[in-house]
């Protein structure tokens, strides 16, 4: 196939890029088309280092260009095609005495379209490779080509119509002005003459219409398009940056946009050129019902309206309002720097560095902008080479004075349920049509301590998840509930932005169990702000998201390579009642504020009914020092005969735990290990009766022995008590208990650490005589809980006299 047919087949997007290298007048595209098999059939690239083949390959395109001349004639074509060739033969004359040249130009044009043609043949390879989109999305998108393709054609048909009106107007034009100079007395001929005069004012009249007419539907095109792209495609975005500001996985970028936007814009401006090439016209030839004189006034005012409505619309924050240091977009803190970058959507060279962008706040607070709020609308700025105006280096501080006040805050709202915009201004001028610009932020929380940026980013979330009006500032005042789906969807959203793992549907399921009991399906359950963020769960003193963030906060610092591989954190202990012994999953704890994580094991008494056994869910603080990982490989309990077991075997549902967790093992243990220097000394009482913890209706981490009863946290056995630990170094163990260390009602577990300038022996920890100084026996129910993993023993004790 020919070159030139290839590029005549190419996608729009390819098309335009031939279009705009044949928009000048070095080579004229009717040429390229009409000579098209002659031109890709001689070599150009020898011509242009050899005049006699340039002067041979000059001389055969005169006379290639008059055949095709004569064809029109013969064919009856277009006066304007006559006209055309006619001048394009005239306009290669230049090339007489340096043929070489024009064949360098061919060539290099030549050379272009392959560029295209290979860029276009790339796109389509990549495409294969590439997921496909999805087919609503797709077809939306190629609509919307199709569309604009379709404009851009009847932008072309109109240009040639304006040319051919012009020369029907100078034909006429000069007609008429031979004919006044001429002044001939013959009747019969000047009669003859106004017979002409008539005819082709009628036909310049006629043409007119069609002119005005065919604009009237290029503008019905532009309408449709244009409500496309503002009330759907722009909203859509708009909706999906929402999204993104709180986790969802949605794209926000804005190229294509911009593309259809500069398309749809260029396509208007051109409309106006026609409209004012009319009124030049129009000021040459005029005469009673002219139909451009009655119909350019409307024509003209749509034109601008659509115009405006266009470049009003594509004016957009690019990028929302962050901290560096914030837990997300839209928290600000007063006196912290942020940032935050407009676009202008309609991308014309022209504008570059023309457009400057001011920012100001909403006029019902008391804060200014400090920093340079005053930008340029540039393209150095944006990867994409987008016109935009990237804020880095921007300060909120309050007004201490002034009539500040509350204003339309004047409400029962909190700092961190307040919602404020920033403003952005800016001057379009181009081509006489100017237009002032406006586009705001997403509403923003501002804070003054950090203390509140938990509470503020609550705020962002539940605002973007259900408000589908952004400047609606008094959101909090009458919030809505959310569904269960809603809901689920940010939650998950928060885990995928902060691990790239979201939440899979079984957890999901869990914490809707939580929150609403057990239901046969939670899609039609509704939870409200005020239980979401603001009531603490019962019997504890924190919030539900409060909770939340706490165990975010936990996998991203400390849990993410497990949380990354896949591994299930949010799990039912019941799960493990018909699994084999020394089975363990992993789960978050209910009942702990800030975050905290615990295992389950399985084990079965002589009876061979199941025991799942827990331990006291180890926080933040404990992970900080000791990877969960190395927890769970050292963990030992002693059970009667003082033999150190590790209980966990397999991780749910039945894979080994050095299969499940080998991976992460540091290469030492025990003694050896590199945190056997964090571990703790602490001793813990605990009455040898068993003491059930307060439940909470929503959470409960107490420590349950299936077919025993319960028992309290990090103590597993029905009527013994246990410790997680890491056991301690061989020697240790081995050691003789004291003599008066005998079997009695109460329990003891001694946390030993080696320190670094006291190491004392565990025989010699327990023949301190001042060991049990310090603790009050009086009470056998009372205990000291919590300590971090470690080395442990554990032995029966002889309470102190």
């Amino acid at each position: 196939m020919a070159q030139w047919e290839k590029l005549r087949q190419l996608e729009s997007v390819y098309l335009t890029q031939v279009d705009e290298l044949y928009d000048g007048d070095a080579f004229p595209m009717d040429v390229r088309h009409y000579l098209a098999h002659w031109i890709e059939g001689q070599d150009w690239d020898r011509a242009a280092r050899d005049h006699d083949v340039a002067m041979l390959l000059f001389q055969v395109l005169l006379e290639n260009l008059d055949i095709q001349h004569s064809r029109f004639v013969q064919g009856g074509e277009s006066f304007l095609l006559q006209h055309n060739i006619r001048r394009f033969k005239q306009s290669f004359q230049r090339y007489q005495e340096e043929p070489y040249n024009l064949a360098n130009i061919i060539q290099w044009f030549l050379v272009k379209e392959k560029e295209i043609l290979q860029n276009a043949e790339l796109a389509e390879q990549v495409q294969l490779l590439q997921v496909q989109q999805s087919p609503m999305e797709t077809d939306s998108q190629r609509n919307i080509e199709r569309k604009m393709t379709d404009l851009k054609n009847k932008v072309q048909c109109m240009e040639h119509t304006v040319k051919c009106l012009e020369e029907q107007q100078d034909e006429f034009d000069f007609k008429y002005q031979t004919h006044n100079m001429e002044g001939t007395t013959n009747e019969a001929e000047k009669t003859e003459q106004m017979k002409v005069l008539q005819a082709l004012l009628n036909r310049l009249d006629a043409s007119r219409k069609s002119m005005l007419s065919g604009m009237g539907v290029l503008l019905d095109g532009v309408e449709e398009l244009l409500c496309v792209l503002v009330r759907e495609e722009l909203v859509q975005w708009q909706r999906r940056q929402q999204k993104a500001c709180i986790g969802a996985p949605d794209s926000t970028c804005l190229d294509q946009l911009e593309k259809w936007f500069t398309t749809e814009a260029e396509c208007l401006f051109q409309v106006r050129k026609f409209l004012k090439k009319l009124e030049e016209l129009m000021g040459k030839v005029t005469y009673d019902q002219d139909p451009v004189k009655k119909q350019k006034p409307a024509l003209q005012k749509r034109v601008d309206s659509l115009l405006t409505s266009l470049l009003k619309s594509a004016f957009v924050v690019e990028t929302q309002p962050s901290m560096p240091q914030g837990k997300g977009p839209l928290v600000l803190r007063t006196n912290l720097q942020f940032s935050v970058k407009t676009r202008f959507l309609v991308k014309f060279p022209e504008l570059n560095h023309a457009m400057k962008v001011n920012v100001s706040m909403d006029r019902y607070r008391r804060f200014n902008v400090l920093g340079t709020s005053s930008k340029a609308l540039n393209m150095a700025e944006s990867m994409s080479g987008g016109m935009v105006a990237d804020f880095r280096h921007l300060t909120l501080k309050e007004q201490k004075s002034g009539g500040g006040g509350k204003g339309i805050h004047d409400l029962s709202l909190s700092v961190t349920e307040e919602l404020h915009i920033i403003n952005f201004n800016t001057e379009f001028l181009l081509h006489d049509m100017s237009v002032s610009l406006e586009t705001s932020s997403l509403p923003v929380v501002i804070i003054s301590n950090s203390s509140q940026q938990q509470s503020a980013w609550a705020s962002i979330l539940w605002f973007n998840m259900l408000c589908l009006e952004p400047k609606n500032l008094l959101f909090f005042a009458n919030c809505p509930a959310a569904t269960w789906p809603q809901l689920g969807e940010m939650l998950s959203w928060q885990f995928l932005s902060s691990t790239t793992r979201g939440l899979e549907s079984n957890q999901l399921d869990m914490i809707a169990h939580k929150l609403f009991g057990k239901q046969q399906s939670y899609d039609a359950c509704n939870i409200s702000w005020t239980k979401f963020s603001k009531e603490n769960v019962p019997n504890t003193n924190f919030t539900f998201w409060v909770w939340f963030d706490g165990i975010l906060f936990m996998v991203k610092s400390h849990l993410e390579n497990l949380w990354k591989d896949g591994y299930k954190l949010f799990m039912d202990k019941t799960l493990l009642k018909k699994k084999q012994r020394g089975t363990f999953l992993l789960r978050f704890s209910e009942s702990i504020r800030d975050g905290g994580i615990t295992f389950s094991w399985v084990d079965y008494s002589p009876t061979g009914e199941p025991d799942v056994r827990s331990v006291q869910p180890f926080t933040k603080v404990d992970l900080g020092q000791i990877p969960f990982h190395e927890i769970i490989r050292n963990f030992q309990i002693l059970e009667e005969e003082n033999v150190p077991e590790n209980p966990l075997l397999f991780l749910y549902p039945d894979t080994p735990k050095v299969e499940a967790f080998g991976k992460y093992y540091t290469e030492k243990s025990g003694a050896d290990s590199q945190y056997i220097k964090y571990i703790k000394t602490k001793l813990v009482f605990v009455s040898k009766e068993n003491t059930l913890e307060a439940k909470s209706p929503m959470y409960s981490d107490t420590v349950e022995c299936e077919g025993s009863g319960p028992m309290n946290p990090r103590y597993g056995l029905a009527g013994e008590a246990f410790e997680p630990s890491t056991f301690p170094p061989s020697g240790i163990i081995g050691d003789p208990l004291p003599p008066e260390l005998s079997p009695g009602p109460m329990f003891s577990v001694a946390m030993l650490v080696p320190d670094e300038d006291q190491n004392p022996t565990l025989q010699e920890f327990f023949n301190d005589p001042n060991m049990y100084d310090c603790v009050d026996l009086s009470d056998d129910t009372t205990f000291l809980e919590g300590a971090l993993p470690g080395l442990s023993f554990i032995a029966p004790l002889q309470p102190c006299e």
